[in-house]
Formats: C-alpha cells, sequence, structure tokens
C-alpha cells in the first residue's frame, strides 16, 4: 500500500489522492520544475518518504545525497511515548514514530558520495543538523536550533522503506540487525558516560535500570567502575547484575553525610521523572557529579538547594543526544564485550503494532522491537 507523502520539515501531507501517485509513476520527469508544479518540491525541499520502493527509487533522482532503505528492526522507546502523549515539544503532528532502527540500503541517488553499497546493513544517526549556525561551527552540533529529527520532526522507521541523508548511516556489517539499532541509544549513553567523566575505581549510582540506564552500567562497569544501580522492578535488577553492577538495590541508603565522604563519585539518573532526579543529588558524595540522562516531561520541576550544591561543590550536568558517538557505538557493539541482544525482550511484526504498543507502555520488558 501506498501512504501519503509528506513534507519533510513540517509533517504536511503534500499529496493523498490515489491519482497524484499514477501522474508521477506514469511520467518521466527531468527536472525539478515538473515536481514543483505538482506542489512536491515547494513542501518537500529535502526529501519525500514513501513506502513503495519502486517509487522511492523514482523520487531519489530528485534528493541528491540521500539512500532508500528497507526496514529491518526498529525499536519502540520512551521518547516514542513522550511524543504521542504530546510531550515533545519540538516533534512534528502526526510524525510516523521510530529512531532507533536498523536497515538495508535499496537505493542511492547517483550524486551521492559514500562507503556504502547496495545491500549493506546500516543504523542510523536519526539526529541532521544545519552545519550552519554557531552551535554547528563549534562542535556542539546537537544543540543545534535547526536541528531535525528523523522519527521525531520527520517521519521515521516504523515503516517498511524510508528515505535518508547519506550522511546518516553507518555499515554495520559484522554486527546482527537487532543488535544494530542499539547503536543510537549506546551512543546516548556514550555521550553520558562522556559527560560524568568516570574514571576506574570511582562509586558509580545508576538510579534506573532500563534499556539505558543497563547501557550506561555496561560501560563504567567495564571502564572499572564500581557500580550500584538502583531499581524497583525485580527483572530489571537481575538484567543489571548481567550488564556488570556490582550492587543492585531497590532503595539507596549512602549511609551517612554525604560532606564526610559517603555516598557516590558519580550519580546517572536514568528515569526521567523529577523525584529521582532529586534523589541523583541527595546521593552524590561532596565533589560528586550528577547527570541527569532520563528525559522528563518539559513542566516537570525539581527541587534544588543552592547551599547544598555550593557546599557540597556538586557538578549537575545533563545529555542531549549523541555528539560524535555513533561512530564509537558501533564499535562497542563489533566488540561483542556484552550481550547486546539480551536487551531485547519482545519482537513484533508491524501488524502487530498495537500488540506491541500494549506491552511497551506497561513496561513489562525493556527493548520491544518491530520488524516490518
Amino acid at each position: 500500500m501506498i501512504v501519503p507523502v509528506r513534507c519533510f520539515t513540517c509533517g504536511k501531507v503534500v499529496g493523498n489522492k490515489w491519482e497524484l501517485y499514477l501522474e508521477l509513476l506514469e511520467k518521466d520527469y527531468s527536472d525539478g520544475d515538473a515536481l514543483d508544479a505538482m506542489g512536491l518540491k515547494r513542501y518537500c525541499c529535502r526529501r519525500m518518504i514513501m513506502t513503495h520502493v519502486d517509487l522511492i527509487e523514482k523520487l531519489l533522482q530528485y534528493n541528491p545525497q540521500e539512500k532508500a532503505l528497507r526496514i529491518e528492526q526498529n525499536f519502540m522507546i520512551g521518547t516514542d511515548l513522550h511524543i504521542c502523549k504530546g510531550e515533545t515539544p519540538h516533534a512534528t503532528h502526526n510524525v510516523t514514530i521510530g529512531h532507533e532502527f536498523s536497515g538495508y540500503v535499496e537505493a542511492i541517488h547517483a550524486s551521492t558520495s559514500t562507503t556504502a553499497k547496495l545491500g549493506d546493513l546500516v543504523c542510523i544517526d536519526p539526529n541532521v543538523p544545519c552545519h550552519k549556525c554557531t552551535f554547528c561551527r563549534t562542535q556542539k552540533y546537537h544543540l543545534c536550533p535547526h536541528l531535525w529529527c528523523i522519527g521525531v520532526t520527520c517521519d521515521g522507521g516504523m515503516a517498511k522503506h524510508v528515505v535518508v541523508p547519506a550522511s546518516s548511516i553507518y555499515v554495520a556489517t559484522g554486527i546482527p540487525p537487532e543488535v544494530a539499532s542499539l547503536a543510537e541509544p549506546l551512543s546516548c549513553v556514550v555521550h553520558a558516560v562522556d559527560t560524568g567523566c568516570v574514571k576506574s575505581g570511582d562509586r558509580v549510582l545508576v538510579i534506573g535500570a532500563g534499556p539505558i540506564g543497563l547501557m550506561v552500567t555496561a560501560l563504567c562497569a567495564n571502564g572499572g567502575a564500581h557500580v550500584t544501580v538502583a531499581e524497583l522492578n525485580k527483572m530489571r535488577r537481575t538484567a543489571a547484575t548481567e550488564f556488570g553492577a556490582s550492587e543492585v538495590t531497590e532503595r539507596v541508603d549512602i549511609g551517612g553525610d554525604p560532606v564526610e565522604g559517603y555516598g557516590f563519585d558519580v550519580v546517572f539518573e536514568c528515569v526521567g521523572l523529577a523525584a529521582t532526579m532529586g534523589q541523583a543529588l541527595e546521593c552524590a558524595r561532596a565533589g560528586g557529579t550528577v547527570v541527569w540522562v532520563g528525559v522528563a516531561r518539559p513542566d516537570a520541576l525539581v527541587s534544588v538547594s543552592p547551599f547544598t550544591v555550593y557546599r557540597r561543590e556538586l557538578t549537575i550536568k545533563s545529555t542531549y543526544t549523541n555528539p560524535f558517538g555513533m561512530e564509537r557505538a558501533v564499535r562497542i557493539l563489533l566488540d561483542n564485550k556484552v550481550n547486546w541482544a539480551s536487551l531485547i525482550t519482545h519482537t513484533f511484526a508491524l501488524t502487530e503494532f498495537d500488540a506491541a504498543w500494549d506491552v511497551f507502555t506497561q513496561n513489562s520488558g525493556l527493548k520491544v522491537c518491530i520488524k516490518p
């Protein structure tokens, strides 16, 4: 089935009539003016997304530096839930979700310069900056105010096919497709652990043992840190041990006054709730660092004592997306020192999306995988 073409930038449907597709398929347009006359070029200045691969290949004639992928694996994540609840202000209305996915290259624009070949398994960095603003020019491209994100601001991988910029793909040869889809969240964790400046021998607390918390646990533990994981769910506590946690607990008791040296050198909050973000501050020892990794609601507020921060000389940081992390994430997955596939607890076909969504929203597993 052919679905409507949506505007790459704003999500507006630029064609939803069968006649539009028939006309596009039957005619051989030689330049962009013909497309512009149909209202496609005007509204889709960067790319168009379809599920019919023949039409994708035709559209690629007018979209340099892009590739068409056949989706192999896609994960549901907390960001998808925030988007569907209207809790992601920058998300496009009615966008096709999905930004943690892998797929096989099925078409490449003739003018695209790339090392990827047809048939290659690739994973995706969904974040595409403008490369022109002050942040992009000072190596902080993840803070680009014009950043667009596949699966958030434009249609993503919860489909059979998708067109993506060549700059967004990373060849994942040697990695199972389901594990390759973990490259994007792992790249975010690489950034988070870098932000925490974790050293070997540090006492680290990870609050929350969802997929992100478990990845943080694995990277810190493999780097020589002593990791304690706080998690209410028994299944997730067990998983934390398998991912390298030295200790697991339901509730944290640091055992004394942080000013006297009790507590943790680095605390990662991986839940996204105001309560646990406040708890993270309480658990950091004097001179410690708190990293808020979890994504809170836009209206969430955390009560902070400025005197406590001053007296304990706390460093409070946050992380946003995955700057310069994808290449490293792919290498980590290739090393296979951790059983990353164990993060995947449920797999569904795209036609079973409703059942997958129910499992996902009930938090009855870890990663919920969708296979088109």
